[in-house]
């Protein structure tokens, strides 16, 4: 005798699986180069003025750490020394294991002309939103 419940599993299992191939068939990543106008995506022979960038709210993860550097005082609000300013001698500064709610990555202000970049085609095909920069593992 067959158990309905997982008969009934089982034909969910296949119409969901339908419905997400559907969903994900023709949205394809590829590959694409930042330009001075835009966004050259390399399956596309004309440039796209008007695309998409990636924009992500993360939770940032800071270990104990120390770095080395100087100080300088007095200093205006924007750090630029005031006259009669004095600067110490290199100082190591320690600082504690932190998190950081809320910290915007925008990769926007990092793209500049010749970037390899991932985009992504929405929209049926008309729109595009760049995933991140493409760079070599070599590094």
């Amino acid at each position: 005798m067959s158990d309905p419940y997982r008969n009934l599993v089982s034909s969910l299992e296949r119409r969901f699986s339908g419905i997400v191939s559907q969903a994900v068939s023709g949205v394809g990543a590829e590959l694409g180069t930042i330009t001075g106008g835009g966004l050259k995506l390399d399956s596309f022979k004309h440039e796209i003025p008007d695309y998409g960038v990636a924009e992500w709210t993360a939770k940032l993860h800071l270990p104990n750490f120390s770095m080395v550097g100087t100080m300088t005082s007095p200093v205006r609000e924007d750090g630029t020394a005031l006259a009669g300013a004095s600067t110490s001698v290199p100082t190591r500064f320690d600082f504690a294991q932190a998190e950081v709610e809320g910290v915007k990555v925008e990769f926007r202000s990092g793209f500049v002309p010749g970037d390899r970049v991932l985009a992504i085609s929405v929209n049926d095909g008309n729109h595009a939103v760049v995933v991140c920069k493409v760079v070599s593992a070599d590094g």
